[in-house]
């Protein structure tokens, strides 16, 4: 009973195109792949600015020694 199969799964598809248009679904489309292209470059700025943090703090250290 809870299970979509292929033909539910084109009907929400041809209703969801009815009420918001082409044109609607393809800017949310663009504006979803922008947030997930910032989202990736954020992570990896965050990955990048520990890594930087991480040498800089083994540079200390070794200095200390």
């Amino acid at each position: 009973m809870g299970n979509i199969g292929w033909t539910g799964i084109i009907i929400i598809a041809i209703l969801v195109v009815i009420l918001f248009g082409k044109g609607k679904i393809s800017s949310i489309m663009g504006d979803l792949a922008k947030g997930i292209k910032s989202f990736k470059k954020g992570m990896s700025d965050d990955t990048s600015s520990k890594d930087e943090n991480n040498n800089n703090t083994d540079n200390s250290n070794s200095e200390n020694k």
